[in-house]
């Protein structure tokens, strides 16, 4: 979770299915909620002072403590009703029937090249030993999943922060042996190199490769810029929080990770609860995905639904799914190019209402067109 170095129509579908919050191999009994209205959506590393705050921005989950658990974490975050996912110490084992805690977890970014004690760097942690360490932690407590956040490899070949390891994506399927939560972070608008800086769709690109590299067999999550970061020139507006946030879940993202530390021009562990705008952006993104809760978490219909766009240079990617008396159709244009784009949903009529756009389109056969921005996202429900 570290900061980073500094016209022919085309049938354009999200690549595979996107897998549901449980799998075959999720039967733990002190696992994330089941409870169809809860989706996982995470703070990383901060002082559990600031968690009504963060309740209030519709954080409902704490990834990793300093120096902890502790009594006084654990309390804190019972009290709000707030998950948590941290590491395995002698306090927490002691606390195997707590609902509090949904998971145990790794040290950061073990695929990156690890500091060593006398300066420099050395290779990144091998796979067998997360592999050996998630036995460990597995078999001390059973009964919950074990999350691995992994760095920007994931998405970036090319991330030198690899060092020797470097161009060696192969790597990934093994640490995922390792997990049953995965995890990664890469940060675009924030970034500094131009294979990565302003293209927000390496986020979901590096979902993608998770969920193929684990064969649908962990469940995947992946982190958020929400702080400029390092970046002192620039940080993420709202609008760009809210596509990174809809192209991980159209791509099969079951949980999300805001990291909100600012290292540039000064140290602020919490900075996005001082930054009023987003602030305010992410929690309406928040609250309107717990509201969209029970039908992100039913079953995708791989085939629900088609689109096809005004240019392939500007593919419009979806994810369907149906749930309650409606068919919902997310979407979002993945490349920083606007486009038409027509929708074909499979036994649709009706209109379509454009959630949270104060608009409504009519369907024709099961067809109907919108325009999106570059960027752009479109989330719609069908009765």
């Amino acid at each position: 979770m570290s900061a980073m170095l500094s016209g022919a129509l085309a049938l354009l579908l999200c690549s595979g299915e996107p897998q549901d919050r449980k799998t075959p191999d999720a039967p733990w009994t002190h696992g994330p909620p089941t409870d169809p209205t809860f989706f996982p959506l995470a703070v990383w590393l901060q002082d559990v002072r600031n968690a009504p705050r963060y309740k209030e921005a519709g954080i409902n989950t704490y990834v990793a403590l300093w120096r902890g658990p502790n009594q006084e974490q654990l309390d804190a975050l019972k009290r709000l009703g707030m998950k948590l996912v941290c590491h395995q110490n002698e306090f927490g084992l002691k606390q195997k029937d707590e609902a509090t805690i949904i998971a145990w977890m790794h040290g950061d970014e073990p695929d990156n090249a690890q500091e060593k004690k006398g300066g420099g760097y050395g290779p990144p942690i091998p796979p067998e030993k997360i592999i050996s360490d998630y036995q460990k932690v597995h078999d001390a407590d059973p009964s919950r999943p074990v999350l691995l956040n992994l760095g920007q490899g994931v998405a970036w070949d090319g991330y030198v922060g690899r060092g020797v390891r470097t161009h060696h994506p192969e790597d990934y399927a093994e640490y995922l042996k390792g997990s049953d939560i995965v995890s990664f972070d890469i940060y675009p608008v924030v970034h500094d190199h131009p294979d990565i800086a302003g293209k927000l769709h390496k986020v979901s690109e590096g979902v993608d490769r998770l969920r193929r590299w684990g064969e649908g067999k962990k469940l995947v999550w992946n982190c958020i810029e929400a702080s400029r970061i390092g970046n002192e020139s620039a940080k993420p507006t709202a609008s760009q929080v809210r596509t990174e946030v809809w192209m991980s879940l159209i791509h099969g993202s079951t949980g999300l990770i805001y990291f909100v530390h600012q290292f540039k021009p000064k140290f602020v562990e919490a900075s996005l609860l001082q930054d009023a705008d987003l602030l305010a952006g992410v929690t309406s993104i928040n609250q309107q995905i717990q509201s969209l809760a029970p039908a992100l978490n039913s079953p995708t219909i791989p085939d629900g639904a088609t689109v096809t766009t005004s240019g392939a240079e500007a593919p419009v990617d979806l994810l369907v799914k149906r749930q309650g008396d409606s068919i919902w159709v997310f979407a979002a244009a993945m490349r920083e190019k606007g486009t038409k784009a027509s929708f074909n949903v499979r036994g649709a009529r009706g209109s379509a209402e454009v959630l949270g756009e104060n608009r409504t389109i009519a369907l024709r056969d099961g067809t109907f067109d919108d325009e999106f921005k570059p960027y752009d996202v479109h989330l719609y429900r069908i009765r």
